[in-house]
């Protein structure tokens, strides 16, 4: 379960890269809500939730909201291309940062952590552990945060 903050707060800036090797920033996302979740292919329950991210994604349109599936591997695409093929992941976007420096600018204690963005680019909610993404329940919930404009 997603833990509010009392208050937003201020994300720093952060690059990544997608699937094409080209710096993208979270700041790109501006103007629609973003859960950003932190994982790895070598962490087990990273592996586990990642199906259920990509259904998450692939109930909302990725112009009203985006799921960022960050990888912290540092092989980058070469560690996450197999891993989506085999998980058979459509919906998701392949995003990557082989530095782990967004982990380290965040405050990430561990993996998977997902951080809630709202569209003015502030932490509204964070999780550290897995989740079910895509159970009714949750797919629900995320269609009320997004009507009520988050």
């Amino acid at each position: 379960k997603l833990q509010w903050h009392s208050s937003p707060k201020t994300v720093s800036p952060i690059a990544f890269k997608d699937s094409n090797n080209q710096e993208i920033e979270l700041a790109d996302f501006l103007g629609k809500p973003v859960l950003l979740n932190l994982w790895a292919t070598w962490c087990a329950p990273c592996i586990a939730e990642m199906p259920a991210l990509d259904q998450l994604q692939a109930k909302f349109s990725s112009e009203t909201f985006a799921v960022v599936a960050l990888s912290l591997d540092r092989g980058g695409l070469s560690d996450i291309e197999p891993f989506w093929k085999d998980a058979k992941i459509s919906s998701l976007k392949k995003y990557f940062d082989t530095s782990m420096s967004v982990g380290q600018s965040l405050g990430v204690r561990g993996l998977p952590t997902t951080l809630l963005i709202d569209k003015g680019g502030r932490e509204v909610a964070r999780l550290e552990g897995s989740a079910e993404w895509a159970n009714q329940d949750t797919l629900e919930y995320f269609q009320k945060l997004i009507n009520n404009d988050l």
